[in-house]
């Protein structure tokens, strides 16, 4: 079964910084597009950010662009979301997903449950 799960998320201090990192079973993230999303309360989920198998990261949210990197961790099987100077306004549940496709896409099917990031002022 396709699964995947996110860690990470914590409180933090606004300007601080924190790397999520989403691992997937059940298939080889090497091979399969991640994208992280987030949903604060009250509002629609936003797209991140997706990187794709060869490694090219998509950013999706102008809000967050500048302060997040996404890499790919070979070694261990895993993608990270690296944000830096956090904001308040960036708390929120931050889930990954993946699809059985090399390239970022729209849709995606597999999902984890979401690690809370939340920013204190």
């Amino acid at each position: 079964q396709v699964q995947v799960a996110e860690s990470g998320g914590g409180l933090v201090q606004a300007g601080g910084s924190l790397r999520l990192t989403c691992t997937g079973s059940g298939f080889d993230v090497d091979y399969f597009a991640i994208a992280w999303f987030r949903q604060a309360p009250g509002k629609e989920r936003e797209g991140v950010s997706c990187i794709s198998a060869t490694g090219d990261v998509t950013y999706l949210s102008d809000s967050v662009e500048g302060r997040v990197t996404m890499s790919r961790d070979d070694s261990v099987a895993a993608v990270h979301l690296r944000m830096n100077n956090l904001k308040p306004e960036d708390t929120a549940l931050y889930s990954c997903a993946t699809e059985p496709t090399t390239w970022c896409t729209k849709e995606y099917h597999v999902w984890g449950r979401g690690t809370q990031v939340t920013v204190s002022s």
